[in-house]
């Protein structure tokens, strides 16, 4: 099983990032899909989650609005929109694939700073 992040990077307050997440050795239709963050110092948070069925979403407070997530069955990936990046969004965002069990991928670096 591995999940595998891309995208992550340095960028301006107010820029955009869209980090995407391959995923091998399972069958990743089946799995809800989600983004957590951490933060130095601080717990892992949910960012986003996607939905295997029907593909609804939800999303937390603090990015509600801003960023999207996305994922393609077809590709087995999953998406991670990110607009009008803040400071406080600055963590280690981790792709996570969740059913009879979480698998986690190894984090992609995002860092916002002018």
């Amino acid at each position: 099983v591995q999940l595998v992040e891309s995208g992550g990077g340095l960028v301006q307050p107010g820029g955009s990032l869209r980090l995407s997440c391959v995923a091998s050795g399972f069958t990743f239709s089946n799995y809800d899909m989600g983004w957590f963050r951490q933060a130095p110092g601080k717990e892992r948070e949910l960012v986003a989650r996607i939905f295997n069925a029907g593909g609804s979403t939800n999303y937390a407070g603090s990015v509600k609005g801003r960023f999207t997530i996305s994922r393609d069955n077809a590709k087995n990936t999953v998406y991670l929109q990110m607009n009008s990046l803040k400071l406080e969004d600055t963590a280690v965002y981790y792709c996570n694939a969740h059913w009879e069990r979480d698998y986690w991928g190894q984090g992609t670096q995002v860092t916002v700073s002018s």
